[in-house]
């Protein structure tokens, strides 16, 4: 039996740079940067040391009615926002409910919710926690409530790989997809986490950006002058489905999802191997799902968090793979303008990965000071035009944990 070819029929996004997936790809190409300076009452109350993220550019419960938002975690709130976008650009597909996936991610989950209910029974006593915390603070909240608002029964899977989790659901739908489990799968990965303690805890580790008095210009990926992330939030989704139900019903087809590799570093929770191994072995995987080689690459979108460890071990992976060839491929660093999304931010960067084919051009990367010899990726302040033929690309995604998650995506 001949393996199903897996197409991206439709796309959604709500990010830091825009609402939905074609004003965050605008943005982006325009050279927008999503970080500012947090106007809360709590960044000086708890005196923290990082006082901007990259909030998202439209709040989610102004898009949702409100009944339905306040049965929301903000990050279920966001990947809703999102599907309802990416399912009305695949043409809303009449698809069997037994034939319908969610295949969904999550880093951490509903934080907001946790906290909020702890800080109503410290101070308000337990009458008046509500009934709804653990069903909106679950990390599966996400994935049941697209299950519940599209009557998606095939299944409802949740990935909580840190920041690899929602390229790895993106690769999970692909083999779900191929296996014949589902014909249409809603896949992607969401979050909001700006919160003091996550602010706080990124901040004791030395993982964020602390340049408070240039929020803009914080995330600056392949500098060699980086100093931390910016912390993001968001979603991202993606409609996929075989290529033979999606011809049969006529819809646009984006991009094919031709691979994915998902491998584990197993040697620090939060660094990842400076050598690179379990990283450029996803990637290796990916290719090789993809029957593809290292010469068909012809772009990249970096994981490139902007840490001075992280780029430099990414640089290393994929030199593994890619020999001198990696100097000449065209990377963008996308969340120097959008910040990390933790588990949100691999279907974000997959989505602008999928629309980097479309338009044959690869995004910029912002904020490059200059580049840091270790890292000496060809990045671009300006877009950059991928040319004509075949387009083979891949999106990274590594997380806490030790989790390697690549997805590769050809052009149609």
């Amino acid at each position: 039996m001949s393996i199903p070819r897996i197409v991206v029929t439709g796309i959604g996004a709500s990010s830091p740079i825009g609402g939905t997936a074609p004003e965050s790809w605008s943005a982006l190409l325009g050279g927008a940067s999503g970080a500012r300076t947090l106007e809360y009452d709590w960044v000086e109350q708890y005196n923290l040391p990082v006082t901007f993220a990259a909030q998202a550019a439209v709040r989610p419960d102004t898009v949702l009615e409100r009944p339905i938002a306040k049965r929301l975690d903000p990050s279920s709130q966001f990947a809703l926002v999102a599907a309802m976008e990416a399912w009305a650009d695949a043409g809303s597909p009449e698809v069997d409910p037994d034939r319908l996936g969610v295949d969904f991610a999550t880093g951490i989950g509903g934080l907001w919710t946790l906290l909020d209910a702890w800080d109503t029974l410290r101070e308000k006593g337990p009458r008046r926690v509500l009934p709804m915390t653990v069903p909106m603070l679950m990390p599966n909240a996400a994935a049941g409530n697209l299950s519940l608002h599209f009557g998606a029964r095939a299944y409802a899977r949740t990935v909580a790989s840190a920041c690899a989790s929602s390229t790895e659901s993106i690769v999970n739908a692909v083999e779900h997809l191929r296996d014949g489990l589902a014909d249409v799968v809603i896949a992607g990965g969401t979050e909001s986490v700006i919160h003091p303690v996550t602010i706080a805890s990124f901040a004791s580790m030395q993982a964020l950006s602390k340049r408070n008095d240039s929020p803009e210009t914080a995330s600056r990926p392949g500098s060699i002058d980086r100093d931390g992330f910016v912390m993001g939030e968001g979603a991202g989704v993606l409609i996929l489905e075989t290529e033979e139900h999606a011809k049969a019903r006529g819809a646009k087809i984006y991009a094919v999802v031709v691979g994915g590799g998902v491998t584990a570093d197993s040697y620090h929770i939060t660094a990842n191997d400076p050598e690179g191994t379990g990283a450029a072995r996803a990637v290796s995987l990916a290719l090789a799902m993809a029957d593809a080689s290292p010469d068909d690459v012809t772009h990249i979108n970096a994981h490139a968090t902007s840490t001075p460890v992280g780029d430099p071990n990414e640089y290393v992976a994929l030199k593994s793979v890619f020999g001198d060839r990696i100097d000449e491929i065209p990377v963008s660093a996308t969340k120097a303008s959008t910040g990390h999304l933790l588990g949100g931010t691999g279907a974000l960067e997959a989505i602008f990965t999928i629309l980097a084919l479309r338009d044959r051009v690869a995004p910029p990367t912002i904020n490059m000071t200059e580049q840091d010899p270790a890292v000496p990726f060809r990045l671009s302040g300006a877009p950059t035009p991928l040319g004509d033929g075949a387009q083979l690309a891949i999106s990274n995604s590594f997380g806490f944990g030790g989790h390697n998650a690549v997805a590769a995506f050809a052009s149609v």
